[in-house]
Order: C-alpha cells, then sequence, then structure tokens
C-alpha cells in the first residue's frame, strides 16, 4: 500500500490543502508538508492524528477496500469534529438510540 497517496487521496477527497490536513490533524504544517515533499512514510503518532482528522481509525485506513462518503457524510463529521467532549458523547447516545 502506499500511504501517502491513500492520505492524499483521502485530503484531496475532502478538498483540504496540506496546510488544512496539518490544522485538522493537531500538527505542524511543516511535519505534513515534508512527509509529502521528502515522500517519507509518516510515524505511527503522525500517521494515527492524520487518521483521526479524516474520522477514520488506522485500521480502516489501511483496509484495502475504497471508503467513500457522501458530502452529507463528511459534513456531518466535520461538524462531530467540532464539537466539545460533553457535546459528543450526547451525539453517539441519539444515533445509538434511533439505529435500534
Amino acid at each position: 500500500m502506499d500511504v501517502l497517496k491513500k492520505i492524499d487521496d483521502l485530503r484531496r477527497a475532502r478538498g483540504w490543502s496540506v496546510y488544512r490536513l496539518a490544522e485538522e490533524a493537531g500538527l505542524m504544517q511543516s511535519t505534513v508538508s515534508n512527509m509529502f515533499y521528502r515522500n517519507s512514510v509518516p510515524s505511527i503518532y503522525t500517521l494515527s492524528q492524520i487518521c483521526n482528522a479524516f474520522g477514520i481509525s488506522l485500521s480502516q485506513f489501511f483496509c484495502e477496500e475504497s471508503l467513500e462518503f457522501s458530502n452529507d457524510e463528511m459534513h456531518l463529521v466535520s461538524m462531530y469534529k467540532k464539537l466539545p467532549p460533553k457535546e459528543k458523547k450526547y451525539i453517539s447516545q441519539i444515533v445509538n438510540i434511533m439505529s435500534k
């Protein structure tokens, strides 16, 4: 698997710049930029932060099946990520109740 290509594909699918990816992942822009420009595989920590920014787990990242999200799904994830932990818990409870 080409890890950098997958990160870049996920980034582009969201319409994010390299700067936006770094911001969403809580990483320094230079860390993310150097990863692409030097063609270096990210550390597990960096990849974990990037996956968190994309709203996926490391296992989902390495899954060979394509993970495609609609614009509505990506919008919901984006809004969810901006919520404080307490409100994320409420959303989780609501979704659990609605999915029964």
